[in-house]
């Protein structure tokens, strides 16, 4: 059993990464390399330095934690987590990077009788998705392109795995919601949602989330002294992706703009 993971945020009272209120847990590295990507720290597994222009210094992002540690801070809002029907979110980064860390410790959650979500890219083993699905009471889905070759471009991996993996999802009793980031130039096209919409349909997909493109992330590239390939895009608004929105509904998929 892997001992720590490196972890970059455990945010409390959350409100925005499932039900009532939540515990989220930042897991730091993701084998994906989104060109857009919103939080540049968490792409490494490891602890990082990155300089915070409010406090006017470097700050660490990242920091090796056990279960144990995790567990005391979760424990702490048990009883807000029954009050209003919360638990805890698994985030990353990509959490199933550090994927036999979080097995053991979405167990320690079960245990306790928490709650689980999790977020996800889906870029795993098949076999180790399927250990990680069976302790998962929420599945959040990432898929950024139909596209293989399209999807390597974007993300620096092919979607294959990812979509083998989805279906396995979609096929347990896990309640699976798919979200898609829609990236100018790279999949906002209204054509590209007819093949999205396609794919979710044949693939059994009932809920999906389309996550327009934004720059909350810019300054993070700045302050990581990284290039943003998104740097020169607007972002774009929940009201211009309504055309976008009607082509999954039309698919009879249950579709919301966040």
């Amino acid at each position: 059993m892997t001992k720590t993971a490196c972890i970059f945020n455990l945010q409390k009272f959350s409100l925005h990464d499932g039900p009532g209120i939540r515990t989220v847990v930042f897991f730091k590295g993701c084998p994906l390399r989104c060109a857009w990507c919103a939080n540049p720290e968490s792409q490494h597994a490891y602890p990082e330095a990155m300089w915070d222009r409010q406090k006017e210094r470097i700050v660490p992002i990242g920091e090796e934690k056990t279960i144990a540690e995790i567990m005391t801070v979760v424990l702490q809002d048990q009883a807000f987590y029954r009050e209003s029907g919360g638990g805890v979110t698994l985030s990353g980064g990509e959490v199933l990077f550090q994927a036999d860390f979080a097995i053991q410790l979405l167990k320690a959650l079960k245990y306790h009788q928490i709650h689980t979500a999790c977020e996800t890219t889906g870029f795993c083993r098949a076999p180790l998705f399927r250990e990680f699905l069976a302790y998962v009471d929420l599945l959040y889905f990432d898929v950024k392109h139909y596209d293989p070759a399209a999807h390597q471009v974007g993300t620096g991996v092919k979607n294959e795995l990812i979509l083998t993996n989805l279906q396995q999802a979609l096929n347990s009793s896990v309640e699976t919601i798919v979200r898609i980031p829609v990236i100018p130039t790279f999949n906002d096209r209204l054509a590209d949602a007819q093949q999205f919409a396609q794919l979710l349909h044949t693939l059994g997909a009932k809920k999906v989330e389309l996550l327009p493109f934004h720059q909350f992330g810019e300054e993070k590239y700045v302050s990581l002294n990284r290039d943003y390939a998104y740097h020169d895009y607007p972002q774009l608004h929940s009201e211009e992706s309504s055309e976008y929105q009607k082509i999954f509904q039309a698919q009879q998929l249950d579709c919301v703009v966040r």
